[in-house]
């Protein structure tokens, strides 16, 4: 990004946690940063995509400068708004239709069998039957998910037909919140005759996956596929809500080669382009397998602060490159730490938060430990259950960045920002 004259920028959902890591990477002091709706637009309750448009094409439009790039970060709607504003202004994008491939996921899966059976058994739940039952060949234990939502929202883990009809009837009670808006961009791009009818309110079942739980991260540039960083998914003990993501993996080269592989037959096949990904996949150990679980149209600003721990550059750099039409390449072990984590600091059961640090007791807390950076994610005074964008089983507490030498210096930093942190709860 060596072009002196400053280029215009637009992120949909541009949040405050984010905007540091963006401005470190390099040239970033080139671009200028500029919000394009609001998280609470994006996010909150049932989003209207033609409302989303509408608002984002006038802001666009009354821009009196010229507009470089528009970009985000986050799941639909945002995922599937760029490409769609990128037509209108002319900015660099991958297809709709690809990130479409990517986000629905019951689409996902019948793109993914075509280059690759890493994957597990899967098919559709009939909704609108009087008794549901699970998809012929599909065993327990499975996984019913709704075809898209955000952050593992009515995904439930089910292992008998009790559990079963449980998750149906939640499902059925939510689908329609993220399914419904959904519905307007299937609209917009051609169907195979396989998803004719299918819709964007469906339910996916599929079996469990079992094993170490990993996220590759890349970009597609001019058709070919870089893989630039894996990810170990590391859960709280007997659940499935993540303890922390930690990077570099710490799996065999060997199963990076193979993960590496199937990420790039896939994403080829689903024609993504000019854009960075994110594929999650399980490994089991036991069996040596790896299964796909699914891939999402964009990188994890979740691990934007790891990679500038360990390697020196936020990953965003790829996804503002691409977008810039520059070199996307990320540079490896160029950072200050070895290793580094993102933790999630959980609470797993309903409450009202009592008390929250203030913004001096966080300050004081990342100034007492080199390699740590804290996000507090409730308010005083609210209700966990009224947090957005939750799994099915626990609550976010904090969000706790560590940069260390190992491991164990990563844990220990935790366990200190936690203690700190003072949270209480009625």
């Amino acid at each position: 990004m060596s072009d002196e004259t400053p280029k215009n920028v637009f992120v949909l959902g541009l949040d405050e946690a984010n905007l540091p890591t963006l401005q470190a990477v390099p040239g970033a002091k080139h671009l200028n940063f500029r919000p394009l709706l609001t998280i609470g637009e994006l996010q909150g309750g049932e989003v209207s995509v033609p409302r989303l448009l509408d608002r984002a094409q006038s802001e666009l439009d009354a821009f009196e400068g010229r507009i470089d790039a528009v970009v985000g970060y986050w799941d639909f709607p945002v995922s599937t708004l760029v490409p769609i504003l990128g037509e209108r202004y002319g900015t660099r994008h991958t297809s709709l239709e690809s990130v479409v491939k990517c986000e629905h996921k019951y689409w996902s899966r019948l793109e993914q069998r075509k280059v690759t059976d890493r994957h597990p058994r899967f098919g559709r739940v009939d909704l609108d039957a009087g008794d549901p039952r699970p998809p012929e060949g599909v065993r327990f234990p499975m996984w019913l998910k709704p075809a898209l939502s955000y952050s593992s929202e009515l995904a439930f883990g089910v292992k008998d037909m009790d559990e079963f009809r449980a998750a149906v009837a939640e499902i059925r009670e939510g689908i329609a919140r993220v399914g419904r808006p959904f519905e307007d961009i299937l609209d917009r791009v051609g169907l195979p005759p396989e998803m004719e009818g299918v819709g964007a309110q469906v339910c996916l079942a599929e079996e469990a996956m079992t094993g170490i739980q990993v996220a590759v991260e890349g970009y597609v540039h001019e058709g070919e596929v870089t893989v630039y960083g894996v990810l170990d998914s590391i859960n709280y003990p007997d659940t499935s809500s993540f303890l922390r993501h930690q990077y570099p993996s710490a799996l065999p080269p060997e199963v990076l080669r193979r993960l590496h592989d199937v990420t790039g037959r896939v994403m080829r096949q689903i024609g993504f382009d000019g854009a960075t990904f994110s594929v999650e996949y399980f490994y089991d150990p036991a069996t040596r397998e790896i299964g796909l679980l699914e891939i999402n149209p964009r990188h994890s600003q979740s691990h934007a602060e790891l990679f500038q721990f360990v390697d020196g550059v936020p990953n965003h750099h790829c996804m503002l490159a691409l977008a810039l039409g520059e070199d996307p390449r990320m540079p490896a072990g160029e950072g200050s730490h070895a290793v580094a984590a993102k933790w999630y600091h959980r609470w797993f059961t309903d409450g009202t938060v009592s008390r929250v640090p203030s913004a001096e007791d966080v300050a004081r807390i990342e100034r007492e430990t080199a390699g740590l950076r804290v996000d507090v994610v409730p308010r005083q005074g609210q209700r966990l259950s009224e947090l957005p964008q939750q799994d099915s089983y626990s609550y976010e507490l904090a969000h706790v960045f560590t940069g260390g030498s190992s491991e164990d210096d990563l844990r220990a930093k935790f366990d200190h920002c936690v203690a700190g942190l003072g949270l209480a709860f009625d």
